[in-house]
C-alpha cells in the first residue's frame, strides 16, 4: 500500500466515515478508530464537535494543511454573504477539487499529485498549483500527452461518483472541460453529511 492510500484511510478511520464514499475504505468493514483498543464511549464536547467537521472537511480536500486551510476559512471570512457558503465555494473552486469534480482524477491526493506534475491546463496555459482559484467559464484541459495516463482513465470510467452540474465535462476523450460556476452547499455532492456551520464556530472561538 502507496503512503499516499495509507493516509487516506487513515483519515477515513479517524472519522469513522467514509468520506469519499469510495468502495475499498476500510469502514465499510471495520468503523472503530485506529488503534489497539479502537474508540472510547466519550460524549463529545461542543469543541470536539467543531473539530471533528474542521478535520473531516480539512481531510476530505486531500488534507490540506492548517496553515493554509485557516487562510481560506479567513478569505471566506472577509468575504460578503455567509461565511460557510464562502468557504464551501472557496474550496470548490480550487483547481484540485474542480478537476477531482470532473472526474479527471481518482482522488482529491491524485488530483494535487496531477497538477504540481504539471498535466493540467487552464484556457491553455499550464498551472502546476493545486491551490490555484478557477474562475467560472475558465476551461481546464489535461495536456495532450497526459491523457494517456492509466490513472485517467481509471477515473473516467468509475462509476464511484456523477459529474455535478456546477462542471461542464465534453466527451470524455477529449479530457476538456469548463467550471460554469461556484456552487452553494447544497449542491457539493459531498459522500457523506459535512457541518461547516461548526467548521466556522471552531475558527471564531
Amino acid at each position: 500500500m502507496t503512503k499516499r492510500h495509507s493516509a487516506k484511510y487513515k483519515i477515513d478511520r479517524r472519522m469513522r466515515e467514509n468520506i469519499w464514499g469510495r468502495a475499498k475504505s476500510p469502514v465499510n468493514t471495520n468503523q472503530s478508530r485506529p488503534g489497539q483498543h479502537g474508540a472510547r464511549g466519550k460524549k463529545p464536547t461542543d469543541f470536539g464537535l467543531q473539530l471533528m467537521a474542521k478535520q473531516k472537511l480539512k481531510g476530505y480536500y486531500g488534507n490540506i494543511g492548517e496553515k493554509q486551510f485557516r487562510t481560506i476559512y479567513k478569505k471566506a471570512n472577509h468575504m460578503k454573504g455567509d461565511t460557510s457558503e464562502n468557504l464551501i465555494g472557496l474550496l470548490e473552486s480550487r483547481l484540485d477539487a474542480v478537476i477531482y469534480r470532473m472526474k479527471f482524477v481518482p482522488t482529491p491526493f491524485a488530483a494535487r499529485q496531477f497538477i504540481n506534475h504539471c498535466h493540467i491546463l487552464v484556457n491553455g496555459k499550464r498551472v502546476n498549483i493545486p491551490s490555484y482559484i478557477v474562475q467560472p467559464e475558465d476551461v481546464i484541459e489535461i495536456r495532450e500527452k497526459s491523457k494517456a495516463i492509466p490513472m485517467v482513465m481509471e477515473a473516467m470510467q468509475s462509476g464511484e461518483r456523477d459529474i455535478p452540474d456546477y462542471v461542464l465535462v465534453e466527451e470524455k476523450d477529449t479530457h476538456k472541460g469548463k467550471f460554469l460556476r461556484v456552487p452553494s452547499f447544497e449542491e457539493v455532492p459531498y459522500p457523506v453529511q459535512m457541518e461547516p456551520n461548526l467548521v466556522i464556530e471552531f475558527y471564531s472561538r
